[in-house]
């Protein structure tokens, strides 16, 4: 009979591609996780992974296995969490993925409120700008800043957010503040590689774009501000990046006439999982405490 802990490690070292890493994040000794996947092995009768000294490969049945194996953990542990929410508490295992520099600035403070009011809860919290796979890489949700292109999620808007053109004061003395949308194209910028690179307005006559010429390419928006304050040239972030730079005047707006494309802050869950009443909650207090409209644009 097919035991959940080695359901569990199944899952940790299909998903993880190493014996070692999936016993790093199940919190177990790497020969604990070894041997529930021995057992695992013998009690379906064949090989689920295919282990060589250098790498670790799913086979056909352990593909065939692993959206069912995924599905079993997943109703096991909403099984356990709604009898205990019978009793009025919110409990069991969290698993959220979060882009690196959002959840650096804004999402520590919401979620230590929220585990601070729900202590039963198991928050595995993962920094990585990457698109994940929500639904095959094992995660109860994702938070993303933009469309979910993803059929297989189900979104729910947590924030507006805004995206503004800003540099130092001190690069503008350097190279003059552009007051158009034609001037944007004879200055530095600083350009999000994880997007497209065009800077999109909306004008009286539409959709503008702009194709700035580049100073630094980055896939990380804390990179980008902090170059912008080093002066090196005009970035376009949002606004949850730079509202204190702005603030205290380390950044300046620039205003071109149009405004910039802004965007959209969702959490999304497989289409294929209920919304979990754990995630119904954080959601409800991420809501709150980002506000409407959020703190970072008030």
């Amino acid at each position: 009979m097919m035991k959940l802990d080695g359901l569990a490690a199944f899952v940790a070292a299909a998903e993880a591609g190493s014996i070692s890493e999936a016993a790093r994040r199940l919190g177990l000794a790497k020969s604990v996780v070894s041997e529930r996947l021995a057992e695992l092995e013998r009690s379906v009768g064949t090989r689920l992974l295919q282990r060589t000294t250098r790498k670790l490969s799913i086979t056909e049945d352990g593909r065939l296995l692993l959206p069912r194996a995924h599905r079993i953990l997943f109703e096991a542990r909403e099984a356990a969490a709604e009898i205990t929410e019978r009793g009025g508490t919110l409990s069991g295992s969290l698993r959220i993925s979060v882009p690196v520099s959002f959840g650096v600035l804004h999402l520590g403070p919401a979620l230590y409120d929220f585990l601070a009011k729900h202590p039963a809860i198991d928050l595995t919290l993962e920094l990585d700008d990457r698109f994940v796979d929500a639904a095959a890489d094992g995660y109860d949700a994702v938070i993303r800043h933009g469309p979910i292109g993803d059929s297989r999620l189900v979104a729910r808007r947590l924030a507006t957010t805004r995206r503004m053109l800003v540099a130092s004061p001190d690069y503008l003395a350097r190279a003059g503040t552009p007051r158009s949308i034609e001037a944007l194209e004879g200055h530095r910028g600083i350009i999000y590689t994880n997007r497209e690179a065009d800077w999109r307005f909306d004008g009286p006559s539409g959709w503008t774009v702009v194709r700035p010429r580049a100073a630094l390419r980055v896939n990380n928006g804390i990179v980008m501000r902090d170059a912008a304050l080093a002066g090196a040239g005009i970035t376009l972030l949002p606004t949850f990046f730079i509202h204190q730079e702005l603030a205290a005047g380390a950044l300046q707006r620039i205003d071109v006439g149009y405004e910039a494309e802004g965007g959209e802050l969702f959490i999304a869950h497989p289409r294929a999982r209920t919304a979990s009443s754990k995630i119904t909650a954080l959601t409800e207090a991420l809501r709150a405490a980002f506000g409407d409209p959020p703190y970072w644009d008030r």
